[in-house]
């Protein structure tokens, strides 16, 4: 009963953050015009319409996209490592992702006009995304092999993720102004400019990954109490373990590759969704995953629109902005526990 109630008011919040995501900006739309124009009805203005239409709902879709790739990637990590602080971020998926996009976007010129111009297809950058955000993964699992300590795990996440930014330095110091401008907005994470086109790509990826995602919810609890748990419950855990590299992997290389690096969203909901919930059946974690990185991604991009300003803030400004405290205080629990 008192899930029912917490989902339900989810649900009531996620669509009121949607129309006023829409209704907010440079230029405020009223409510009543939004909806109107997203039921199919003719706006007072034309331009409200067109702005409805053709700039907020493709940047609301990619929100929505963004909140459930990284936050169901960030519960899967969490759960496969046992760790409460492990995420795309902190593990350095995203730092691979941006690898695999800098020696792409900065490489390219290094090759003849038609390989360079496959190589910056949108297709292109998603492969080396997911390709970079993989082998990141890969390696922190092997090293995590050898290590018990959980923390210990962290930092080697936080390594390779060093490691990776320095490689970026080094190809951002010999790239030309030109490649240097499109790979740092890029950098800046954006939810805009997506074409429909680039849209349906990233919404096929993300379907694919939650798919794969919701298929594990039955491993993914037994993995809770460890590996040998989940081996005498049945469970093979050598190919649980390689669907959710390879989920994480999809969710987090191809969001990475259309919206930028966006931090913070995959380490803190799932937090959230445990400290609401009171629970850790994934049955019921994963739908409030997802619909809270639906709605805290949508408030995100509300408050980077800046209502009422000409000027958009990057969006992981106000990721971060909102994650840090968040993680802050985790750690700051985790001692206060310990001792």
């Amino acid at each position: 009963m008192r899930n029912q109630f917490l989902f339900s008011g989810l649900i009531v919040s996620l669509v009121l953050l949607f129309l006023i995501n829409m209704s907010l900006g440079s230029v405020a739309i009223p409510l009543k015009e939004v909806f109107t124009t997203l039921t199919g009805g003719t706006s007072e203005k034309s331009t409200w319409q067109y702005i409805i239409l053709n700039y907020r709902l493709p940047k609301a879709f990619t929100a929505i996209m963004v909140g459930m790739g990284l936050s169901i990637s960030g519960l899967l990590m969490q759960t496969l490592f046992r760790n409460p602080l492990a995420g795309p971020d902190v593990l350095g998926l995203s730092s691979g992702a941006s690898l695999g996009v800098a020696m792409v976007v900065m490489g390219a010129g290094f090759f003849p006009a038609l390989l360079s111009g496959i190589l910056l297809s949108q297709f292109s950058i998603v492969i080396a995304s997911s390709l970079g955000s993989f082998l990141v993964l890969l390696a922190v699992l092997a090293v995590s092999q050898r290590l018990k300590d959980t923390m210990a795990i962290l930092i080697v996440g936080l390594m390779f993720g060093s490691i990776t930014s320095s490689v970026v330095s080094v190809l951002t110091y010999f790239s030309s102004a030109d490649q240097l401008q499109k790979f740092t907005f890029w950098a800046l994470g954006s939810l805009g400019n997506l074409s429909w086109n680039s849209i349906i790509n990233l919404s096929t990826c993300t379907l694919i990954g939650l798919t794969l995602s919701f298929i594990n919810i039955k491993p993914l609890n037994a993995l809770l109490l460890g590996e040998n748990y989940a081996r005498s419950m049945g469970v093979d855990y050598q190919r649980t373990k390689t669907l959710l590299i390879f989920t994480t992997s999809i969710l987090t290389g191809s969001i990475t590759a259309y919206a930028g690096p966006i931090f913070f969203i995959g380490l803190v909901i799932p937090h959230i969704a445990k400290l609401v919930f009171q629970t850790s059946n994934h049955a019921i974690l994963f739908w409030a995953t997802l619909l809270l990185g639906i709605s805290i991604m949508l408030l995100c991009d509300t408050i980077s629109q800046m209502p009422g300003c000409d000027f958009t803030l990057p969006i992981n400004a106000v990721t971060s902005i909102i994650g840090a405290p968040v993680v802050i205080w985790l750690l700051l629990g985790k001692r206060k526990m310990a001792t």
